[in-house]
């Protein structure tokens, strides 16, 4: 379980491309309501980003022999190196970028540490998580106000039988640290 997991981590940093570049934010930290927790997005490249959430997070339960029905909040913390692959062609049509507002494609990593609990009858201990890909959107506004979602598939691995299933993330905060480098604004 730790190497699936390791790899799928290694892989995130393989992607990571070292130049800055003008349509990234460099940093900023907002706190997220719907999943309550914080957010670290720190630009890498021209249009890549790596995000981090630590948060109090709606998931699945993959323990289930019904995961798609069967849901929780958990404690979590989600990586995702986002590829915004249309702030270019969103500044030359004049909408805004600011605050990464950008379509993206991310490999995504998450591990979830929720307590001993009892599914379908039995005891479930230990972490969990998954690696996958999503394809998600973010928009930012001057308020501060930032949402995002992204949707794909993840692996998932921990104290069960491991699989495949869908991945879905939502992000509802405001933005309340920043370092502006974009030009959208």
């Amino acid at each position: 379980m730790h190497r699936i997991i390791f790899l799928a981590a290694f892989f995130c940093c393989t992607l990571i491309n070292a130049q800055f570049g003008k349509n990234c934010e460099v940093r900023q930290i907002k706190i997220n309501l719907f999943n309550p927790g914080l957010e670290y997005e720190m630009a890498l490249g021209v249009n890549s980003t790596l995000d981090f959430r630590v948060a109090w997070q709606a998931a699945i339960e993959p323990a289930s022999s019904k995961p798609i029905e069967d849901y929780d909040f958990f404690p979590a913390i989600t990586v995702q190196n986002r590829y915004y692959h249309n702030l270019n062609s969103r500044d030359r049509r004049g909408r805004q970028i600011y605050g990464n507002s950008g379509n993206y494609i991310a490999p995504t990593v998450a591990f979830f540490s929720p307590d001993d609990r009892i599914v379908e009858n039995r005891l479930v201990k230990g972490v969990h998580g998954y690696g996958g890909l999503v394809y998600g959107l973010q928009r930012s506004y001057n308020s501060g106000l930032s949402f995002s979602i992204d949707a794909g598939a993840g692996y998932y691995v921990g104290p069960f039988r491991g699989g495949v299933h869908p991945v879905v993330n939502l992000s509802i905060g405001w933005i309340i640290s920043e370092k502006r480098w974009c030009v959208g604004r």
